[in-house]
């Protein structure tokens, strides 16, 4: 046993996190996995002084500290600032070290963050000397279970150190009809998974006898582990022993590898089923030569693919739509993920709700996997999503890249370097991947399969509260309104006569369109749209021109904001999220109104409106059943041609807009409903009472 004592003294030249140009510094640190220390808060600092103390007791020296910088962020994610791991084994025992500590970002390796000052002691733990007197036998016992956890613990790593013969993937998804264990008839469900020596515990769902857990992890084959995996499933009880519900067992040797497979596996002895998707994947690689051996590499193979896809089988197996095959060659400039300037990266291959993994491939940043998948299509609008991960043994792995690859825009045959891009997949990170992808489909499946719904995905990234999102989400709102604004203004423009020669051009446009239309000249006008800018499309590419413009305007206003806002500090962050949620809440109480307001119409809350409402729906059946829908509207576009005409100073307005204007929302029917006076207290009394 050890005892560590380190005192937290200073820190230099951080990293500036807040627009004021400074932040506001905590230090976490974090053993095995674990946090054992977290320092206050200095706000406004880039070189804050803590002088914290803390002791810690280690059972081993072999695993480091790991240090994180935080800048605290009120109601926000607090932002990165830079970590850096202290070796306990090179540390010298029985005596004070200063030690400063450069703090890195491992994803931008080269950005220098600032450094932590700290002083640190390590001594052997030993106890009393009468205590030793007293208790020999004791100690002996102690350190004989301490060898014997020692041993263990080498074993493990060992264990963990040799390469395992594949991976064991598993989407948990949900119960069905488990058994109530509860006096309310329900349950609050968990489930337990064993591979060999290696455990999972899954949420628990509380209060349902079907539960929804939708998680997704890992378990590693090796050779001396066996190929069944238990499953229990368990019932959560608050102060006492958790109920048994039931359990199942899985031969995962039974199972076809590098092939999801959805299973519903029966609880035994009990009711019940888990629902599971299951992966056996990632198993050792294979030569580049024996990338040649693939499905769609054997002519006799690839020829029957073909017939099995082609025009002959159009309407048989509906929803097998076709097949991709993938191979995963190599990556280039990978990020350094570890802090000896490597990682050990795979991939994670993602096609709707299946999922495949390459092996690791450690200490490099150009692996090489050559790795051959090949998934069903069941629809040809899916995203084959490709995600390079840094394994890390004891926590959870680090994301280096990511790319989305739909696969109608697949080019069959072509080996194609692919840039990573972060996680939200909106900018570039470190990093090629270079893929080969072929697609073969059946067109009127795939067609078919276009208007059924999609495949849901099961495991999906919880959306977290995030002010950027917001803002662009309300950008996004607002600059489709914006649209639908200046084509409006256009058109109120051509009723206003500001250009007489367009107004003139327009109203003839407007007679002869109105005068000589059926209803079959409708889709064909929208035929004629979308002939139009395919000729257009073919001289510029189709991609994401107007996205990526999006994103460039955007940029533009975050740049602008950032410029006119730089000298601001901290409250005017909660301003700009003050606003965008004022924008929201407006936003949302028009929509809420205007629903309001048609419902409240037809409750007969206001009955002067309703009877109002009434009178004009029953004239405009008259006028509908008595007159063509063809003079009606031209009449109401001549009104509107000639209305600036005939009175230039008249104020324009929309009458079923300003009809729902009067009517009251539910909020007012509510501010405006009067208190019910008691009986024997006079309005100016209650008056009186209600203001003192």
């Amino acid at each position: 046993m050890y005892k560590l004592e380190i005192e937290l003294k200073r820190g230099h030249n951080l990293a500036i996190r807040d627009r004021g140009g400074t932040s506001d510094p905590y230090v976490k640190f974090k053993l095995g996995g674990k946090e054992v220390f977290k320092s206050k808060t200095i706000h406004k600092n880039l070189n804050p002084v803590w002088d914290e103390k803390t002791t810690l007791v280690l059972d081993t020296l072999s695993e480091p500290l790991y240090i994180k910088v935080f800048d605290y962020d009120f109601g926000l994610q607090d932002d990165f600032m830079g970590s850096a791991y202290l070796h306990l084994e090179s540390l010298e025992q029985q005596r004070t070290i200063p030690i400063t500590l450069p703090l890195k970002d491992p994803h931008l390796p080269d950005e220098d963050l600032g450094s932590l000052e700290l002083n640190v002691t390590l001594t052997p733990k030993e106890s009393p000397l009468e205590e030793r007197r007293d208790s020999m036998t004791m100690l002996l016992r102690r350190s004989w279970k301490r060898s014997t956890k020692q041993s263990t613990r080498l074993s493990e790593l060992h264990r963990k150190s040799q390469l395992w013969r594949g991976i064991v993937s598993i989407a948990l998804i949900e119960g069905r009809n488990l058994t109530p264990m509860d006096p309310n008839g329900l349950s609050d469900p968990y489930a337990r998974f064993r591979l060999g020596h290696q455990k999972y515990k899954s949420k628990t769902v509380p209060k349902t006898l079907n539960p929804q857990w939708r998680e997704q992890f890992d378990l590693h084959l090796y050779e001396e582990t066996g190929e069944v995996l238990e499953i229990t499933v368990w019932d959560r009880d608050t102060g006492r022993r958790d109920d048994f519900i039931g359990r199942c067992q899985l031969d995962l040797s039974t199972l076809a590898k590098e092939q999801t497979h959805h299973l519903e596996l029966p609880l035994e002895e009990t009711r019940g089923y888990v629902v599971l998707l299951v992966t056996l994947t990632a198993s050792t690689h294979v030569s580049i030569a024996d990338l040649s051996v693939t499905p769609l590499d054997d002519p006799q193979e690839y020829s029957e693919i073909l017939r099995r896809y082609g025009a002959m089988k159009s309407f048989s197996k509906m929803k097998d739509v076709g097949i991709v095959q993938v191979k995963v060659m190599r990556a280039e400039g990978l990020m350094a993920a570890d802090v000896t300037g490597k990682s050990d990266p795979f991939c994670v291959l993602e096609l709707n709700n299946d999922r495949l993994q390459t092996h690791t491939v450690y200490k490099n940043l150009n692996p090489e996997w050559n790795k051959v998948f090949t998934f069903n299509v069941k629809d040809i609008h899916s995203v084959l999503e490709v995600t390079v991960f840094d394994e890390d043994r004891d926590r959870s792995a680090d994301f280096l890249g990511k790319i989305a690859i739909p696969l109608l825009r697949v080019r069959n045959g072509e080996q194609k370097g692919y840039a990573l891009k972060n996680k939200q997949l909106t900018g570039p990170t470190k990093g090629l991947l270079f893929l080969e992808i072929d697609v073969i489909y059946n067109k009127v499946k795939a067609a078919f399969r276009t208007i059924a719904p999609a495949e849901q995905k099961y495991i999906e990234e919880e959306q977290k509260v995030s002010k950027q999102l917001l803002q662009q989400n309300f950008n996004r709102v607002k600059r489709c309104i914006m649209v639908l604004l200046s084509y409006g203004t256009y058109i109120n423009s051509c009723f206003e006569w500001e250009s007489a020669q367009r107004s003139l051009i327009s109203f003839v446009l407007f007679v002869v369109i109105v005068w000589n239309f059926e209803l079959y000249m409708l889709p064909f006008a929208l035929l004629l749209l979308l002939i139009w800018n395919y000729f257009f499309s073919l001289s510029r590419d189709p991609s994401d021109a107007s996205v990526e413009a999006m994103f460039e305007w955007e940029d533009e206003e975050e740049d602008k904001d950032d410029k006119e806002s730089e000298p601001k500090g901290f409250m005017d962050k909660l301003y700009a999220i003050q606003d965008v949620f004022i924008s929201v809440q407006n936003a949302l109480d028009e929509v809420a109104s205007f629903e309001e307001r048609v419902k409240n119409t037809i409750n007969w809350t206001v009955p002067f409106l309703s009877w109002l409402a009434i009178t004009a729906l029953c004239f405009a059946t008259i006028l509908l059943y008595l007159i063509p829908l063809r003079y009606l509207v031209l009449a109401w576009g001549i009104n509107k041609f000639t209305k600036k005409l005939r009175d230039p100073y008249m104020i324009d307005n929309n009458e079923l807009l300003d009809f729902l204007s009067r009517v009251p929302s539910d909020v007012q029917v509510m501010q405006y409903r009067e208190l019910k006076v008691e009986p024997g207290q006079s309005p100016n009394k209650r008056r009186r009472t209600n203001l003192s």
